[in-house]
């Protein structure tokens, strides 16, 4: 589901407090880094991600996203914010 403005903006603001939860390596985009992705977005919907310096920050950050399934929502410097709703118990009401 691609996500709105309003919906981008609403889900910038609730991540600016949080932390990064799973950083990049020098690796890239292992599967040790995917199975964490994994379980972290499942918990929380909404995670920072700390890119590495290397290839095109956006580019790097669409494939992270597209590997767990997920909305990148921004990326700001070396740090992604992704979504992914959980149909069950979701914790963010979208506005619309």
């Amino acid at each position: 589901m691609p996500l709105n403005s309003r919906q981008r903006q609403f889900l910038k603001a609730q991540a600016h407090s949080l932390n990064p939860v799973v950083m990049l390596g020098n690796d890239g985009l292992s599967e040790a880094v995917i199975k964490e992705l994994e379980s972290s977005i499942a918990h929380h919907e909404l995670i920072k991600v700390k890119l590495n310096a290397g290839e095109t920050r956006k580019e790097q950050a669409q494939q992270v996203a597209d590997a767990v399934n997920a909305e990148l929502v921004s990326v700001v410097g070396r740090t992604a914010v992704l979504f992914r709703q959980d149909e069950e118990a979701s914790r963010f009401i979208l506005p619309r």
